[in-house]
């Protein structure tokens, strides 16, 4: 059962003379943000870099923006990639799992901070309720976050896929993960030696492959209070649902990892339900270490 805080478990004065000489990168993935990425960057790079050295670098992770994300963030003090201007040796993909994964190519940091760009009520305690287990228990590797989704009828539940299609996959195929509260989080953190040690899937999938590649001893969650966010489509949640259970069952043995898959959904048409064939791309990438 992973170890359980509240990100005031730690003081600020605590995490610094834990950090030492640990380097943090906080990696934040984004795509056609630009109406929130901005403010994510400038509070966290004023509180937690500018002021107190807590971070040592703001990193934006631009995969394929057709908005202004890329230039928001920049202005923002973020130092700003491409997803694929990074190794472009090694190809690219469309995806968070790709961002997050190119990320530790051009990162510096002994441990990363992963966080959304989309959100809207949060507070800069996330990053440092995030780092308190790895900077003082040497055995945790990785650490999600959760939090309260505040609704217009009183708080949210873990979200649509979470609630769906996670916590089903969980109960049957992984109970050793069912005391994390939102396994989906888009907030978490991990020791970047571990991270370049684990397959990524490219896509929605990659928190939860982390999780299931990670042993439980070496989770942790902490309690980040409450955090809003921009909810996506219904239709489009098919296509994340998809890849999820395709990196779930393949580390179970059902499924062979990496193989794309068609998704049918229908749009409604006078002339009756129209087939809407999305494809589904499933791609993980190696351990990143094999390419360090």
């Amino acid at each position: 059962m992973p170890a359980t805080y509240h990100w005031d478990d730690w003081s600020l004065d605590q995490l610094m003379a834990a950090k030492g000489e640990t380097r943090v990168s906080l990696v934040v993935p984004a795509r056609n943000e630009a109406a929130t990425v901005g403010a994510v960057v400038t509070r966290v790079r004023e509180a937690l870099l500018d002021t107190v050295g807590l971070l040592d670098e703001v990193i934006v992770i631009d995969s394929d923006s057709t908005d202004a994300t890329f230039e928001v963030a920049t202005d923002a003090g973020a130092k700003v990639y491409r997803s694929a201007d990074i190794r472009p040796d090694l190809g690219s993909f469309r995806g968070k799992g790709e961002a997050m994964w190119k990320s530790l190519f051009v990162a510096g940091g002994d441990v990363l901070v992963f966080m959304d760009a989309d959100l809207l009520d949060w507070d800069t305690h996330f990053v440092p309720g995030l780092l308190g287990p790895l900077l003082t228990s040497p055995e945790v590797n990785l650490v999600k976050g959760f939090y309260e989704r505040p609704g217009l009828e009183g708080p949210l539940e873990g979200g649509r896929v979470t609630e769906l299609v996670a916590r089903p996959l969980i109960a049957l195929l992984y109970p050793e993960l069912s005391g994390l509260v939102q396994p989906l989080a888009g907030e978490w953190a991990v020791r970047r030696e571990y991270f370049a040690s684990l397959a990524v899937p490219t896509g929605y999938a990659v928190e939860l492959a982390a999780l299931i590649d990670t042993p439980a001893e070496q989770i942790a969650q902490v309690d980040l209070g409450v955090r809003a966010h921009r909810h996506q489509a219904l239709r489009d949640l098919g296509g994340m649902a998809t890849q999820i259970l395709a990196a779930a069952l393949a580390r179970a043995g059902v499924r062979e990892a990496g193989i794309d898959a068609p998704l049918t959904q229908y749009l409604h048409r006078e002339s009756g339900p129209e087939p809407d064939i999305r494809h589904v791309v499933n791609t993980e990438r190696p351990p990143a270490r094999d390419h360090l």
